[in-house]
């Protein structure tokens, strides 16, 4: 199986879990999509735990670039967390899927472990990159606002399930702005 069949599954493979959970990871539908047989798969993945947990793995890590990405453009750390959001909200323009750990979280208790292993790094990365902006923001020891980004991390992950279950990206837009108005959310105030 060459690479580009690999990366054809593990496409597949994250499509499938925004769309449905990890219940969603289905090797044959994954091999009907990707033009290959379905015993296919377990040449680069022996179990659907191992696939779940590449396909988690690797979410977490473009979420990681992409969250570094909007640090690195904004000009303040107020900037950047006003930018936070729309790291959900492309989930959502991207036919209404939810972010995959947010997904395959509802379905905790019935994880592979190293799927676990996974959801909670990505969680981690998000309140740890919070953290440090809003300690770049107000000064302070990051650690000192581990609650606070784990709060925005579970506001702006919450706005976007209720706005996927009204098919509504409006939705999302006006709980984030409710958000910032209530102070939740830090706004970038150059751009108010």
């Amino acid at each position: 199986m060459s690479v580009n069949a690999r990366e054809a599954i593990l496409t597949e493979a994250r499509n499938a879990a925004q769309k449905h959970g990890y219940n969603g990871i289905n090797f044959r539908s994954i091999a009907a999509r990707v033009g290959i047989k379905n015993a296919s798969i377990f040449y680069h993945f022996a179990s659907k735990a191992k696939l779940g947990a590449v396909v988690a793995h690797q979410y977490c890590q473009d979420t990681v670039e992409c969250l570094e990405s909007i640090r690195n453009i904004s000009t303040s750390a107020q900037q950047a967390l006003s930018h936070y959001p729309a790291i959900f909200r492309k989930s959502l323009e991207n036919e209404n899927r939810l972010c995959l750990s947010s997904f395959m979280a509802a379905e905790y208790e019935d994880l592979p472990e190293e799927v676990k292993t996974e959801v909670e790094a990505f969680v981690d990365a998000n309140v740890r990159w919070l953290s440090r902006v809003l300690s770049e923001k107000d000064g302070g020891d990051a650690e000192a606002y581990k609650t606070q980004a784990l709060a925005i991390y579970t506001a702006v992950a919450g706005a976007q399930l209720i706005a996927r279950t009204r098919q509504s990206i409006e939705l999302f837009d006006e709980l984030i702005v409710a958000y910032q108005k209530a102070g939740l959310i830090p706004t970038d105030q150059s751009h108010s």
